[in-house]
């Protein structure tokens, strides 16, 4: 078994603004880093180790000088000239051991400059300690005297401008996060609201116009959204008013036609031309449907669950072996018309070739699913697309369709899409066709 590959692109972000985000802090936060250890390997480091060199130096000369006159006049005036101008304090202790607790266990990795130093200035082993708190640090070097204890400022033993160049460095990249982070937000917000405006119109809904924010190009592609808007609700208003008015202008005809036939004696020709009339009424009446697509019906709130049980009982009434079982909360906005009129497909379809049809809804985070099955001949894989196209018959597999002018699945589709979602064909474990209808949950 093939251990799986880590890939980079597996764990980087995959939104847009967190994106741009690391584009521009990672490389950032990288140099900071990098001039920081080079600052402190180099510089800080280096300096530390010469300051310490000077203490050791000063220490030095102190022992050497007391060691040459130990007396108490001597040791005072050492004393004043320690504290004046070497900026150090001494204090002898006899019969004191050379070693004493400490503040802490672990000093700074700075500390063995100054003891390297003072031992090889010295010629002696000394004790160090720099964990005690305050602003001194303590030297102790054993003297046939006793311990001689020394107290060094901290400015002269260690570099100051280590910490605070690691806090400005610091303060300078949260600096440039937040403001990235500012920035960056203000220009992928305008993307973000156009995604969702596009998204909303793929589902019908009508978003309105917002401000037109952001960058030059995102400002061009919204003004080219609201143009696209325009143009498609313009061609829709055409085409309703073009349809409406062939559904006027054809209707009255065949109006005047049925109560022509209706006047004429019975006679088989009168009722081979009324069937003919009334199979020329239904495939208007399909026709009409499926351009008109009912975009004038406002999105709300439906429950896909109950649409499909209300499609279910109307279709058993027929006579028809339906069974329908419905997982978790299928409610989402839509037009429930239209919704009804795409599952209503969907199950007559299957309940025209098939003596049982099973119906499953489920809601799940993201999407809803709604599953319906056939037991009949179902169509080869090479023309499930096919079925979806406008007036397509497929006798020659699906022979059971003795009625319809070949709407039903184009109309499904057509709202599915509508609604941002869309329907596919595949074999069903009953032996005909898998109509799966899956519509997007909005976040």
């Amino acid at each position: 078994m093939s251990q799986p590959t880590f890939r980079l692109r597996d764990i980087l972000p995959k939104g847009l603004y967190w994106r741009t985000l690391l584009i521009i802090v990672a490389p950032a936060a990288l140099l900071q880093l990098i001039i920081t250890l080079v600052f402190l390997d180099d510089h800080w480091q280096a300096t530390s180790k010469r300051m310490s060199q000077g203490v050791a130096a000063d220490v030095a000369l102190i022992i050497q000088l007391y060691e040459r006159d130990p007396s108490a006049e001597s040791f005072a005036e050492l004393q004043r000239m320690a504290r004046r101008p070497l900026r150090l304090d001494i204090e002898l202790q006899p019969n004191a051991p050379l070693d004493i607790p400490r503040c802490r266990a672990n000093g700074s990795v700075l500390d063995r400059y100054l003891t390297r130093d003072l031992e090889n200035q010295i010629g002696r082993d000394i004790w160090y300690d720099s964990t005690c708190p305050g602003t001194q640090v303590l030297i102790r070097v054993p003297t046939d005297n006793g311990v001689l204890q020394l107290r060094a400022f901290r400015d002269r033993v260690q570099a100051r401008s280590g910490p605070l160049f690691v806090a400005w460095i610091s303060g300078a990249t949260i600096f440039l996060i937040v403001v990235s982070v500012i920035f960056i937000r203000n220009q992928v917000r305008p993307i973000e609201q156009l995604a969702l405006a596009m998204e909303q119109f793929g589902r019908g809904e009508d978003a309105g116009h917002f401000r037109v924010r952001g960058a030059r190009e995102v400002r061009g592609a919204t003004h080219a959204f609201f143009d696209m808007r325009q143009r498609i609700r313009r061609h829709i208003e055409q085409r309703s008013q073009l349809l409406a008015g062939v559904s006027h202008d054809l209707r009255t005809p065949l109006t005047r036609l049925k109560l022509q036939f209706a006047l004429m004696p019975p006679s088989p020709e009168i009722e081979d031309a009324k069937r003919d009339l009334a199979e020329m009424e239904q495939t208007l009446d399909e026709y009409l449907a499926f351009a008109k697509g009912l975009t004038d019906e406002a999105p709300e709130q439906v429950d896909l669950a109950k649409l499909a049980e209300e499609v279910v009982a109307d279709t058993r009434r027929t006579g028809a072996d339906v069974t329908i079982e419905t997982e978790g909360d299928a409610a989402a906005a839509g037009r429930a018309r239209g919704l009804k009129r795409c599952l209503a497909n969907l199950i007559d379809n299957a309940a025209a070739h098939g003596d049982k049809v099973r119906v499953s809804v489920k809601g799940q985070e993201s999407t809803i699913l709604v599953v319906v099955e056939d037991n009949g001949p179902g169509i080869p894989e090479e023309l499930y697309e096919e079925a979806f196209r406008p007036f397509s018959r497929l006798d020659e597999t699906r022979s059971r369709n003795q009625k319809g002018v070949g709407l039903g699945l184009a109309i499904a589709r057509d709202v599915a899409r509508s609604h941002g979602g869309d329907i596919s064909l595949s074999r069903s474990d009953l032996g005909g066709l898998k109509a799966t209808l899956r519509l997007p949950r909005p976040a």
